[in-house]
């Protein structure tokens, strides 16, 4: 079993009390059902440990209880799994493992790529779409983990009151300062289920510091992931996450386990010419880890990344890509200048050129407006 890191030392004084409001409070006294969010990171176990505390000082029948574990798959650290087993089982609770049906997280991206080579060759985009998920674009936690996560839970606790637990922290980021105690999950309201099914998102450690969730673990001998205590890394999450530091980046690469996943993933960057993160190549994290073929490939995608990002920064202005696009149709200049710009980037990924001159792409933008037309059209047509 993984066990706490020594070189940790607790902060003095006793663990903050966990945050409570009206709606977690009645949810407690009414017995709901409580899901613990595993992630094997440290927050997660904490958040489990210290509402199992309170809930067992309150009378909360134990029964109620379950952790569950969205697996990404080949993207997790090779350690996660049994990390989440140690959880579960210090825990006391019976854990669910669910898992993305259509694919791991490396499939996800590498499927977003595809389909977005597929959208450009038809015209359906002005841009090329790179594979990887963004901090304004989580597929990560969204189709990964709450849209497996939720309907999992709603379906084995029809008609219930289903309590989310998660060990979300407002130190965290500037993005997560604003993070409630807790929040109704829209999407199991009862006016859209008809048994009734009602979650609530509660997030126990929103006014606790790292210092003090890393205390916890050594006062209470909770199993503590290998990126913490081996290779010092900050945060858990995917082995290699859009999100994460050059640090723990280069923290996860240190592991020999990750090694294969990070020569995939930066071959993924290869063939795509899209970086891992805006500003950051991941093949320029740890480059003696590539074979001297990887490191060629990704010099030449390098050079093509920026060829593309000049190419569709000189297209028309006004018809980028927007809600509803196209917004008009392009003048024969205009066309022009599109048909030029698409065919290195089509060439470059071996898609065919269906609209190679302005003709063409003028006889696309007109059936794509009129089919956005139709189906307005048909939006707007009240039923019977």
């Amino acid at each position: 079993m993984p066990k706490p890191c020594p070189a940790i030392r607790p902060c003095p004084g006793s663990a903050p009390a966990v945050a409570l409001d009206p709606a977690i409070l009645a949810a407690i006294e009414r017995n709901a059902c409580f899901a613990f969010s595993l992630s094997g990171g440290k927050d997660s176990t904490v958040a489990a440990h210290a509402t199992i505390a309170l809930l067992d000082r309150v009378g909360h029948p134990p029964d109620r209880r379950l952790a569950v574990h969205a697996d990404l798959g080949r993207a997790e650290w090779r350690s996660t799994p049994a990390t989440v087993d140690a959880v579960a089982a210090r825990l006391g609770l019976p854990l669910l493992v669910v898992r993305r049906g259509a694919g791991d997280m490396v499939a996800r991206w590498e499927q977003r790529f595809e389909s977005g080579k597929r959208r450009y060759e038809a015209l359906e985009t002005y841009n090329l779409i790179g594979p990887w998920s963004s901090s304004s674009l989580r597929f990560c936690t969204s189709e990964m983990k709450a849209q497996i996560i939720g309907p999992e839970l709603a379906r084995r606790f029809r008609g219930e009151t289903i309590v989310s637990v998660v060990g979300l922290r407002r130190e965290e980021s500037a993005a997560r300062r604003a993070t409630p105690i807790s929040r109704i999950d829209e999407r199991f309201a009862k006016a859209r289920n008809q048994a009734g099914t009602r979650m609530i998102s509660w997030h126990p450690l929103v006014d606790w510091t790292a210092d003090q969730v890393f205390a916890a673990h050594e006062r209470h001998d909770l199993p503590l992931h290998e990126a913490y205590c081996r290779y010092h890394s900050t945060r858990l999450s995917c082995a290699f996450c859009v999100l994460a530091s050059g640090r723990d980046l280069e923290a996860a690469s240190r592991a020999s386990s990750n090694r294969d996943l990070y020569r995939h993933l930066v071959s993924i960057e290869a063939q795509s010419t899209f970086s891992f993160q805006q500003q950051r190549w991941l093949a320029d994290v740890a480059p003696g880890l590539l074979p001297a073929s990887l490191q060629k490939d990704i010099e030449r995608a390098k050079r093509d990344a920026a060829g593309r990002r000049h190419i569709e920064a000189a297209m028309p202005v006004g018809l980028r890509f927007v809600k509803g696009w196209p917004p008009r149709m392009p003048s024969l200049a205009e066309s022009t200048l599109i048909a030029a710009a698409r065919t290195p980037i089509l060439r470059r990924h071996k898609l065919d050129d269906l609209y190679p001159d302005a003709a063409a792409v003028r006889t696309r933008f007109a059936a794509l407006i009129a089919a956005k037309h139709a189906r307005a059209t048909k939006t707007a047509i009240p039923r019977p």
